[in-house]
């Protein structure tokens, strides 16, 4: 059965022949070529259902020869299965000479759209899928841009082949001799669990360089105790023999049982004359050793790790950019994280001061695209907080830099969205806002937000409060005045969106540039106020609220154009304490270590060790925070991740 399986035929002939001459009995073939066989006509038929657009029989075969299991858990069969339906319900469009019968086409969409409510609502999140779940509304899907792709002649045939090559590889699967199968198995088994075991190793050591570190500080005190004790026990029996204890020896006690950081301000604030005192305060000192002390993560040979970053391989510099950015992302907030950051910035580990032409920026332009976007996510990484920011602003030229790669990405990729999320918080600083206002950054976000439909979530929230932080600017608002109706537009589409984490910004920037009067103009002749008066029937409380604001700000007392200047306030940034290191830092990685190799912390600390360099650095208060009631539409410049954080919904 395996010879026929493989279809190594002169093996099996050598084999039959061979047993024939010893006198051994012929194994039993005839049940695999059977199963080939019916495999074979399987295929046959589905692929005729497929051409003669036979959804019924198709349907029927696909379910009774595909397992359930594999249609429904294997993300490769649900895709497909997800075409074949939209081809068959687009079969008449296609292939009908003239017009298509109406009773079968309707039909046909009758049974695309039960699909899409069933097994298809599965796909419903996917942005590859999105777009086909309008098709059964659409009176004319054949002149509909969304589904120009699906009418060229290219379509069919390159799905034929994909179903074609699944069939293959299904139906013989399914027939496959059970010695091979659990041969593949088991080799597959294997290698999933060494990698599992390799992850677990890794972690595992450095869960035990953590313990060992603890155990150390324990068994010094545990040291440091038992002296102390054997000498408060001298002094014990040296009362009871009649002799005094001084308070300057029991001050002397106590200091060596606090921690270094409290010895001298505990130990000459302590009455040693009032009885009970030292006692009381070593109890109240001792209470917080049992929270956990954060550690401080090793330094780093900054000089080795930024010259591996211009000369390594790609797969080398990728995974020091991931290593670096899991520092900072997955540090402790407070003065491990500060720490880790301020090391960077010392050692200038993005070489914003470095104008030669190889440098670490420069890896934004490499040719590897894991590379630039492990390089974008990184600087996302910086920007996510508030000197990491004031790091980056310090090179003119980066941001020009982000904002080409920004717009040469042609398609929503993960290097855009880091690029853009970079972008977003930069613009918490007034320099950079006014740079990228200049810069014409208003239009290129008002013509990626006309299409949502192809846009993730995270790229739509960032770019639209990107855009709001860019209208909260007089220049901002002017830019905007130059094409109202375009911003208007996009700004009245979004409110509608059912991605609600965007509204208090699109809130916020139609209340911001109605302040214009030649906008607030535009936007009555559009019918502005009837829009908004929709969304206040089908709101919440808060929406309403902000709602009622823009219509007020829309019916205000017309002005001229001329609205008030800030540039006079370039100096004063709206950072606040803006740090918010959100999960989509770190979501879906590429990069996944192979067995042996080194990745994150690991990678750092066996081939990048350092000296101990870290110079820890008081966080100092950056603008005080300035909170405004959420009934109001924004007027300060936020992030997502700090406005979820600041205003859960």
């Amino acid at each position: 059965i395996g010879d026929y399986f493989a279809e190594f035929e002169d093996t099996v002939k050598t084999f039959t022949k061979e047993c024939k001459i010893k006198g051994k009995p012929l194994p039993k073939t005839a049940g695999g070529s059977l199963r080939d066989s019916k495999a074979l006509i399987i295929q046959k038929d589905l692929l005729s259902a497929f051409e003669d657009g036979d959804q019924k029989v198709f349907f029927e075969l696909w379910e009774e020869h595909i397992s359930s299991s594999l249609r429904d858990n294997e993300p490769l069969a649900q895709k497909l299965e997800f075409y074949l339906h939209i081809h068959f319900a687009i079969y008449l469009l296609k292939h009908s000479v003239g017009k298509p019968d109406k009773a079968d086409f309707d039909e046909r969409i009758s049974h695309f759209k039960t699909y899409l409510e069933t097994k298809g609502a599965a796909l419903s999140q996917t942005t590859e899928f999105l777009p086909f779940y309008a098709l059964p509304f659409v009176p004319n899907p054949m002149v509909h841009p969304s589904f120009k792709e699906l009418f060229q002649d290219s379509w069919m045939p390159e799905l034929k082949t994909r179903l074609e090559k699944f069939l293959s590889l299904t139906l013989k699967a399914s027939h496959a001799p059970r010695l091979l199968t659990l041969y593949k198995e088991n080799g597959q088994c294997s290698k999933e669990m060494l990698q599992q075991l390799h992850q677990q190793l890794v972690e595992a050591e450095r869960r035990s360089m953590t313990y060992l570190k603890r155990f150390n500080k324990i068994q010094v005190d545990y040291h440091n105790l038992i002296g102390v004790t054997a000498e408060l026990v001298d002094s014990l029996e040296a009362t009871v023999n009649g002799k005094m204890i001084t308070p300057e020896y029991l001050q002397s006690v106590c200091v060596r049982l606090f921690s270094n950081q409290m010895r001298q301000s505990i130990a000459h604030s302590i009455d040693f004359t009032r009885p009970g005192t030292a006692s009381t305060m070593l109890r109240a000192s001792l209470a917080p050793v049992k929270m956990q002390e954060v550690p401080l993560l090793p330094s780093l040979d900054y000089e080795k790790l930024k010259k591996d970053l211009i000369s390594g391989s790609d797969r080398l510099k990728a995974f020091l950019l991931q290593a670096l950015r899991w520092r900072l992302t997955t540090s402790h907030p407070g003065e491990q994280r500060d720490t880790v950051l301020q090391a960077y910035i010392s050692n200038d580990l993005l070489d914003i001061h470095n104008s030669s032409q190889r440098n670490v920026l420069k890896l934004l332009h490499s040719k590897s695209e894991v590379v630039q976007q492990y390089v974008a996510r990184l600087i996302n990484a910086f920007a996510s907080l508030a000197e990491g920011r004031l790091y980056l602003s310090q090179n003119p030229k980066l941001l020009r830099v982000l904002e080409e790669r920004l717009k040469a990405e042609d398609k929503d990729s993960l290097t855009r969205e880091n690029v853009l999320g970079a972008l977003q918080k930069f613009s918490l600083r007034r320099a950079l806002q006014s740079a990228m206002i200049s810069d014409g950054l208003i239009f290129w976000l008002v013509d990626v937000l006309k299409d949502t439909d192809c846009l993730s979530d995270y790229t739509l929230e960032y770019s639209v409060a990107l855009l709001m932080n860019l209208c909260l600017r007089s220049s901002g608002k002017k830019m905007c005045a130059k094409v109202a109706n375009h911003v208007l537009k996009v700004l009245s589409d979004l409110l509608g969106h059912e991605n609600h984490e965007i509204q208090p910004y699109v809130n916020g920037a139609l209340y911001s540039i109605l302040a214009i009067p030649s906008i607030r103009e535009e936007a009555r002749a559009m019918g502005m106020e009837e829009i908004l008066r929709c969304f206040i029937k089908e709101g919440n409380a808060e929406m309403i609220r902000q709602i009622e604001f823009i219509i007020k700000q829309l019916n205000s007392e017309p002005l001229d154009d001329s609205v008030e200047s800030d540039d006079e306030e370039e100096d004063e940034d709206d950072e606040e304490d803006h740090d918010t290191m959100e999960a989509d830092l770190d979501k879906d990685e590429v990069l996944q270590p192979q067995l042996g190799e080194l990745s994150g912390e690991k990678l750092l600390t066996t081939e990048y060790l350092g000296i101990m360099t870290h110079t820890p650095k008081v966080k100092k208060k950056l603008f005080p925070g300035v909170h405004q009631s959420i009934d109001e539409p924004l007027q300060r410049p936020v992030t997502p991740g700090y406005h979820r954080a600041a205003y859960p919904t």
